[in-house]
């Protein structure tokens, strides 16, 4: 994925102003929210998605659950918020100087 701390600092300054697109509640990772993370990956390579969790191992496995389901990259997690990134076959313009 990103190789470089420079990279990650890049997309935390652009996932900064971002809204979380994804609510992981008492559900858990439903069929529906699989895939709707799914969509918004594809869509937009970078998102946040909020984490709705008893305790930090629950939020850990979770985490460790979404990336490894989507193939996609932890790059920040701030308290219950995740910001995940993905390489999109449809390059994302405000990405393009991430490796391609």
């Amino acid at each position: 994925m990103t190789s470089s701390n420079e990279d990650k600092k890049h997309l935390r300054r652009l996932g900064h102003n971002l809204k979380p697109v994804v609510t992981v509640a008492g559900n858990g990772l439903s069929e529906t929210v699989n895939a709707e993370i799914e969509r918004a990956l594809t869509d937009h390579e970078l998102i946040k998605v909020k984490l709705v969790a008893d305790d930090r191992d629950s939020k850990k496995a979770l985490t460790e659950a979404i990336c490894a389901d989507h193939k996609a990259e932890l790059v920040q997690s701030v308290g219950h918020v995740l910001l995940l990134f993905r390489k999109s076959k449809t390059p994302d313009p405000r990405l393009s100087n991430l490796l391609r």
